[in-house]
């Protein structure tokens, strides 16, 4: 029996188009999972829509368009841009589904209250649209202002809403993070949560009114005036998704998550917020939860208002989902926050993709196609040889760990030495029958490097894979075509 793999992506706001931040995180998560199927595991991606947020509604109405029809139309460009990355989501759980989200939310809810962490009581704070969430003062930038949203003043809000008794899990948070029974990764993540659970833990807010969400949500159980808070809602979609409260089977098969792919935006809400429910209903917690740092634009932090959010369906349109991986995946640490520019993306691209893979593939395909050479077809029946499992350098290792790039920096240090070793040969200088050994040694490496690269290339690993596995190895147009 497969042993199973369970890998979700955060669940984004759907009050916009994606932007290439989106694209990053559907990328890395799909990379992981790529990765596990490669290995022989069962595995699930699941992604989704947060639709109820008071800022969707806010959008909508800003749009002149009915609410449902935004959220989805918007969920739907998330869904397109999954698929133009290659990116395989097995499960795509809206916020809006009223069959199985909206019971599942309910549930969990009840679970709760039935532990006795669930109470009323009238309230006054800061909250900030942006993060759906109330803040306290001290947790504020010097201008008053949420520091993952500066510039945008915060609403005083006044109301009677339920609260969630997370005081109740400060010691035992502790005690999980600490050990690693709840693993974050990095440390200095880990460690962030640690610090921040030095202070005395607040109780939270998780409703609001009708008035305040315009009526739009899920409704708290045996309270019709009520819709459940953005964050207890969104949250639960990693559970809805897979069965929870309405497929058992289903759910027990993939539950708990073996990891969560977040920004380090919302750590908080996954470290702290999302395991306490879960402890209160009395249900396993995630397994991991892998947090990577953002996309910066030229220097500066991406904004509508300084109009430098990048369209990721544009840059695919011109370069090609491969490429685009590629500079994600090998130019940036996940851990550190990286500058995406266009003009670094097309010195990349030529460096690596054109001059060096590219060019690679097509110089050994000619010269096998010269000396008429067989493809090695029987290579998927060899994947698990020393010639093409997954233990080059420090391969396996660096994506365990999520360092994507330093996974391929193993891959292009092979190709790279194979590279020279055919330019110090110079095979076409050679006779097909001086030459026909080391041709066939090239090949087998170079079916290496593309079995190494289906997590993170998977249409090109799959074109070079078909291309030296064929009956007869021929030229092919250049995988990377370079960027004048």
């Amino acid at each position: 029996m497969k042993q199973k793999f369970y890998i979700t992506t955060a669940i984004p706001y759907v009050n916009s188009r994606p932007h290439v931040g989106h694209a990053l995180e559907f990328v890395q998560a799909d990379t992981i999972a790529r990765y596990h199927r490669l290995s022989g595991e069962d595995v699930t991606l699941l992604s989704g829509a947060d639709e109820n947020a008071l800022k969707n509604v806010q959008a909508a109405e800003i749009a002149g368009i009915p609410i449902q029809q935004f959220i989805d139309t918007n969920a739907q460009f998330f869904k397109e841009l999954a698929e133009k990355l290659h990116v395989q989501f097995d499960v795509f759980q809206k916020g809006s589904d009223t069959t199985h989200h909206f019971t599942a939310c309910q549930k969990l809810w009840e679970l709760c209250n039935k532990n006795g962490d669930i109470y009323k009581k009238a309230y006054q704070g800061l909250y900030c649209i942006g993060c759906e969430v109330f803040y306290t003062a001290d947790e504020l930038d010097a201008n008053g202002e949420c520091l993952e949203h500066p510039g945008k003043k915060l609403d005083l809000i006044s109301e009677s809403n339920y609260f969630f008794r997370l005081s109740k899990y400060q010691s035992q948070l502790i005690e999980l993070i600490s050990t690693d029974q709840l693993k974050i990764v990095p440390p200095t993540r880990k460690n962030e949560v640690l610090s921040f659970l030095k202070q005395p833990l607040a109780d939270i807010s998780i409703s609001r009114t009708n008035e305040r969400a315009k009526n739009w949500g899920v409704p708290v159980p045996g309270d019709s005036s009520q819709r459940i808070y953005v964050w207890f809602d969104a949250l639960n979609i990693y559970q809805s998704g897979i069965g929870f409260d309405w497929d058992e089977k289903n759910y027990s098969k993939w539950w708990p998550a073996d990891v969560h792919v977040i920004g380090k935006g919302i750590l908080r809400f996954h470290a702290i917020y999302w395991p306490a429910f879960l402890l209160s209903a009395k249900l396993q917690l995630p397994k991991t939860i892998f947090v990577h740092d953002y996309f910066t634009v030229n220097g500066q932090k991406m904004s509508k208002t300084l109009g430098n959010v990048i369209d990721p369906i544009e840059l695919i349109q011109k370069y090609g989902a491969d490429s685009l991986r590629y500079y994600f995946l090998a130019r940036f640490s996940p851990f550190n926050d990286g500058d995406f520019s266009e003009a670094d993306f097309k010195i990349v691209y030529n460096a690596d993709l054109a001059n060096g893979l590219g060019n690679l593939v097509a110089r050994v395909a000619k010269l096998c196609e010269t000396d008429n050479l067989d493809g090695i077809q029987d290579f998927n029946k060899t994947r698990e040889n020393t010639e093409t499992k997954l233990d080059i350098g420090g391969f396996t290792d660096h994506i365990k760990r999520y360092e994507f790039n330093l996974a391929i920096e193993e891959i292009w240090r092979e190709i790279k030495l194979l590279d020279q070793e055919i330019s110090k040969f110079e095979p076409w200088t050679k006779t097909a029958e001086e030459r026909n050994g080391h041709l066939k040694s090239y090949v087998k490496r170079i079916l290496s490097f593309a079995y190494h690269l289906e997590p993170f290339l998977p249409v090109t690993s799959k074109k070079i894979i078909a291309q030296f596995t064929a009956p007869k190895i021929t030229s092919q147009p250049p995988l990377f075509p370079r960027i004048v």
